[in-house]
């Protein structure tokens, strides 16, 4: 236990808890906390450490701005840190800012530009000789990773422009409209999947998405206003400036920005940029305020994470009352069950709120939140809706506590909680709902991509008693299907070829169909690539999993636990019977192409091949990829801004190609 008093161990506590939270953020692009409820321990951080000047270091969390790197790709080095911002979420502090920055120019006019700050995901667009050559992400600050090919589908980003510096970086942020997030959304929903929290992690998690063609199928925009290094350094002389050169350059640029003389006159453009910011295309949840010269931002300097000439007002979360009419169980493909609240529809942050997420038994009786209760919902960073609590004065005189155990079993639901979880897990296979989610997610596009199998069909199979788990599919005959509501012969016959046609889906696709706890898309491409077979799979150890890039030891053990149970290896076994292509890829592929047995990694920027067309070319002549160098690299195929990679492969001997070289092979 941590002593509170004692501030050694609570500058430890917050440290190893402010650092969980980048984790959260930065890695899995998956926050438990709003922003500034984050900012909070920061502050007590740094407040600690200020105060304590012996135990401060240069390792702290207070000193840096996080980390998005990740496996699987090249790094890159700005040539200018992307650094963070201060933050304030009262005037006060704001006029503080102001103050210090008159101390540090004293006798000299200080022009502000107030611009929205946008909440997605920051990118640095390097341009050589009006030519767009990489995309970076923040990464620690330092060095960021290339997500270059996760961008240059874009269709707003320009990848010329004329009359540029000879090199520039132009900053930006990278984020998905409210449309499009929905969208995607109500897909996941329609096959039983978890929702996305907000658009911001989905846009952080799609830019990181190793596959291009599958960031292509989630829409990304992105919005530029910032400059990082620049050749000739006085190429700019004004931050609005900068905006108005990007605006001429056809550049996607912020709707809307505020130029004013004096700290004082800053604040009713923050008022102006709340009251306009919902109807921006972006979700903005604050208003950042710079000084406009960029020499005095050079000569204001910089701190260990943020310069002194800039800052971040954040705006509070907007919050409502509203009624909750009714706590409903959703069960999802694995089985777990989430209570959701239904609400009172209420606006909040630009959009009508209906529904919040309660997330288990134990937050639902740690505010005793029942139905029929008036509650406070808050919307912070367009996080998904949380009832925040429970306005008592407005409670109904009957009401009774909400009893979760009793709740499953009125509505039919077979549950039980985990030991030692705070989730609960339907335990009656024969659970219709568990059916259904299981089959549309077993049919949905990410997996076997069954067309024709909607989740109206699934729940008529169900229903009738057809298909109870993936097997049941390749057993249906056409009669059959006949009989189903709004099916006609071509429907039927059309299901049923669709059905043939994904027994040659990739085993990949096979492994992320079954629904194995934490196995997702990303996982399942990673133990096809290591491991030749289905049957592999089934009998891999922990260790042997653990060995695998990106496969933790709660992975492995969901993995293991999932193939010994008597009833999914049955399962496996019916869809062995049924013709599923259990091979993986590399083994299945070509027997006498040149480049059989070989293993190629791929890194930085090729010339004319995008990755998925030099990694198809690669399987089609025998050979197999891999995300990561290693020993077992027989080749890496190295275009523009390779990266560390590129170093670990001379480091261990691995013979680099060029797109030249790689395309003679071949």
């Amino acid at each position: 236990m941590f002593n509170m008093s004692d501030p050694i161990q609570e500058i430890a506590r917050l440290r190893a808890e402010i650092a969980e939270h980048d984790a959260r953020y930065y890695k899995s692009a998956q926050p438990s906390i709003d922003d500034q409820a984050y900012d909070q321990l920061k502050a007590r951080l740094l407040e600690l450490e200020q105060q304590n000047p012996e135990l401060d270091s240069s390792e702290s969390p207070s000193h840096s701005v996080g980390d998005d790197r990740a496996e699987g790709f090249d790094n890159y080095t700005h040539r200018k840190p992307m650094l963070s911002l201060d933050n304030t979420y009262n005037q006060e502090d704001l006029l503080d800012f102001g103050k210090r920055l008159e101390k540090l120019f004293p006798g000299q006019e200080l022009q502000y530009i107030i611009e929205p700050k946008i909440d997605g995901v920051a990118v640095s667009l390097s341009y050589e000789k009006g030519r767009l050559i990489r995309a970076v992400t923040r990464g620690n600050g330092t060095e960021g990773d290339v997500i270059t090919q996760n961008l240059k589908h874009l269709e707003s980003l320009p990848h010329a422009l004329e009359n540029a510096p000879n090199h520039f970086e132009i900053r930006g942020e990278i984020y998905m409209s409210h449309q499009e997030f929905e969208r995607i959304n109500g897909e996941r929903e329609k096959e039983g999947l978890s929702l996305y929290a907000n658009p911001r992690n989905l846009a952080a998690g799609t830019v990181k998405l190793l596959d291009p063609q599958q960031a292509r199928s989630r829409k990304l925009e992105i919005v530029l206003y910032g400059l990082g290094a620049c050749e000739p350094e006085d190429y700019f002389k004004s931050q609005a400036e900068v905006q108005e050169k990007l605006k001429a350059w056809n550049c996607p640029v912020l709707e809307k920005y505020w130029t004013c003389r004096g700290i004082e006159a800053v604040w009713p453009c923050i008022e102006e940029l709340d009251s306009r910011r919902n109807a921006f295309t972006y979700p903005t949840d604050g208003a950042v305020i710079k000084l406009d010269s960029i020499t005095q931002q050079q000569e204001a300097g910089t701190t260990a994470k943020a310069p002194r000439g800039a800052i971040a007002y954040k705006f509070e979360a907007e919050r409502a009352e509203t009624l909750l009419h009714e706590i409903q169980m959703q069960v999802g493909r694995t089985g777990a069950v989430t209570p959701v609240a239904i609400l009172e529809p209420v606006q909040l942050a630009g959009t009508i709120v209906s529904r919040a997420s309660l997330h288990n038994e134990d937050e639902i009786r740690r505010k005793d939140i029942r139905p029929g209760d008036t509650v406070l919902v808050q919307k912070a960073g367009e996080i998904i809706p949380q009832v925040l609590s429970v306005n008592l004065e407005k409670r109904p005189e009957q009401s009774t506590p909400f009893d979760f155990n009793s709740r499953l079993i009125e509505l039919g639901i077979q549950a039980e909680r985990q030991e030692g979880g705070a989730a609960w897990r339907v335990v009656a296979r024969d659970n219709p709902e568990r059916q259904s989610r299981s089959l549309r997610h077993f049919a949905s596009r990410v997996c076997m991509d069954i067309e024709n199998l909607g989740a109206a069909i699934v729940e008529q199979l169900v229903q009738r008693g057809l298909a109870r788990d993936p097997a049941d599919l390749y057993q249906l005959k056409l009669e059959q299907l006949l009989e189903l509501e709004k099916f006609a012969d071509k429907s039927a016959r059309n299901l049923l070829e669709a059905l043939e046609a994904s027994k040659e889906r990739p085993l990949w696709q096979l492994i992320h169909g079954l629904g194995i706890p934490n196995v997702g898309k990303q996982s399942a491409k990673d133990l096809e690539s290591h491991l030749d077979s289905m049957d592999s799979i089934a009998s891999a150890s922990m260790e042997q999993l653990e060995e695998i890039d990106g496969i933790g030891g709660i992975m492995a053990q969901s993995i293991v636990d999932w193939f010994a149970e008597p009833g999914h290896q049955a399962l496996i076994e019916r869809l062995r019977a049924a013709g599923l292509n259990f091979q993986s890829k590399a083994k299945a592929g070509p027997k006498d192409g040149p480049l059989v047995g070989k293993v190629f990694v791929l890194t930085g920027t090729l010339p004319t091949l995008g990755r998925t067309d030099a990694a198809e070319r690669i399987e089609a002549a025998g050979g197999r990829t891999s995300s990561s160098v290693s020993a077992k690299t027989d080749y890496l195929l190295a275009g523009e801004a390779a990266g560390s990679k590129l170093a670990k492969a001379e480091k261990l001997g691995v013979t680099v190609l060029s797109e030249a070289e790689f395309l003679e092979m071949l």
